[in-house]
């Protein structure tokens, strides 16, 4: 059975900091490239970052571009989101995701298949 466990979310004050993981099983977690997506009330699921099978490559959406650093540990099959000078617009639920087979990195949601349940975001003024 695979199961996706995300934690980290909390609520923390513009400008603040927070780190997310994810942890993944029942998988080949080091050959799927994986993601961080987010949805915030009312608004539809956006990708956020996205990290290759091995973390050589990754991508991120124009909004959190040098705030946010996703990476990952094999090892433990951990998925990581830091995320620093935090915005009252990334507030949202986070998700992570395992990406079909054939995917290098990407944040368009279509292209992941596997999801955890979400951890809460919320930034404050």
């Amino acid at each position: 059975q695979i199961q996706m466990v995300e934690s980290g979310g909390g609520l923390v004050q513009a400008g603040g900091s927070l780190r997310l993981s994810c942890i993944a099983s029942g998988l080949t977690f080091d050959a799927r490239a994986m993601g961080w997506f987010r949805q915030a009330p009312g608004k539809e699921r956006e990708g956020v970052s996205s990290i290759s099978w091995i973390g050589s490559r990754t991508s991120y959406v124009d909004s959190v571009k040098g705030r946010f650093t996703i990476s990952r540990d094999n090892a433990k099959n951990t998925l990581y989101l830091q995320m620093n000078s935090l915005k009252l617009e990334d507030t949202a639920m986070y998700y992570c995701a395992v990406a079909e087979g054939n995917v290098m990195t990407s944040t368009r949601p279509k292209d992941y298949s596997i999801w955890g349940q979400g951890t809460q975001v919320t930034v404050s003024s």
